[in-house]
């Protein structure tokens, strides 16, 4: 893409909008406080005129809006839209949340279209980690244009799981301890697998799959590197692929990383015209 039309459209951009999906306790907050780097909750905007501490103290109680505009003091270039915890028949809210997708993913008003979504899927319940919940969100949920990005998250539950299937064996407890990270790696693996295998079989899969731990952690700086890094693979524009990196203002590292990844790929294209 020409630079002048990069700068034009980061100027229309201003903000990158981030729809976050899935059922109640899949750590949707917490990823949304760890990107931007706080524990508190952000200032909640619905365009009515209502008293944000009214709009807050319903976000505090999980209850959500999916039109209300969620903004972290701590980082003010993103604009995030939060579900509310949509199970398998809550019909109601799954259709909201089609409607919002469908006419955000379409607008002609770029600072005002979704440009990623993340879908998170707790690996916590390791027996059934897909549920129809999720099965009709991608046969159903048509998000045009907008990568969805399924996040595998509480992956580090897959720890706790690999310690009792150890002292069921009869392993002592230091000894389960220190063989359970090696069994955890490989059933995160088999998952994924499982999970992508699945979804890819439905009507409207997602792009990318990334297994996200430790994201309760205050220093959970190297899973949000990924997930940003993740994200902004799946984006198809230089503009929003720039303004995402630009939220990470503090992360050196994966600025320089895309900086360069930019630079080698503007070369080889310039080899290829030769």
């Amino acid at each position: 893409m020409n630079p002048e039309r990069i700068r034009e459209q980061f100027k229309r951009i201003d903000r990158l909008r981030v729809l976050v999906v899935g059922r109640s306790n899949a750590g949707k907050t917490t990823i949304l406080q760890r990107v931007c780097n706080t524990t508190d909750l952000p200032e909640v905007f619905n365009g009515k005129g209502i008293d944000s501490d009214v709009v807050k103290g319903s976000l505090e109680r999980g209850h959500h809006n999916i039109r209300d505009e969620l903004v972290f003091q701590s980082n003010r270039l993103f604009i995030f839209h939060h579900s509310c915890g949509f199970e398998a028949g809550s019909e109601d809210e799954f259709e909201k949340m089609k409607e919002f997708v469908a006419e955000c993913s379409s607008t002609l008003k770029l600072a005002q279209r979704i440009h990623a979504i993340w879908y998170c899927i707790p690996m916590d319940d390791y027996e059934r980690p897909i549920t129809a919940a999720e099965e009709k969100f991608f046969n159903e949920c048509d998000t045009g244009s907008v990568p969805v990005i399924v996040l595998l998250t509480k992956s580090d539950s897959l720890n706790l799981f690999a310690i009792g299937h150890l002292r069921d064996e009869g392993y002592d407890i230091k000894e389960a301890k220190a063989r359970a990270c090696d069994i955890a790696k490989k059933l995160l693996i088999d998952m994924e697998e499982s999970v992508a295998k699945q979804l890819h079989q439905c009507k409207f899969a997602p792009k990318f799959y990334l297994p996200l731990s430790r994201m309760n952690d205050i220093g959970s700086g190297d899973e949000c590197t990924r997930l940003i890094t993740c994200t902004a693979d799946a984006l198809d524009n230089n503009a929003l692929q720039k303004l995402l990196i630009s939220t990470q203002q503090n992360n050196l590292s994966l600025n320089i990383q895309y900086a360069l990844q930019k630079w080698v790929y503007v070369t080889m294209q310039l080899i290829v015209k030769l």
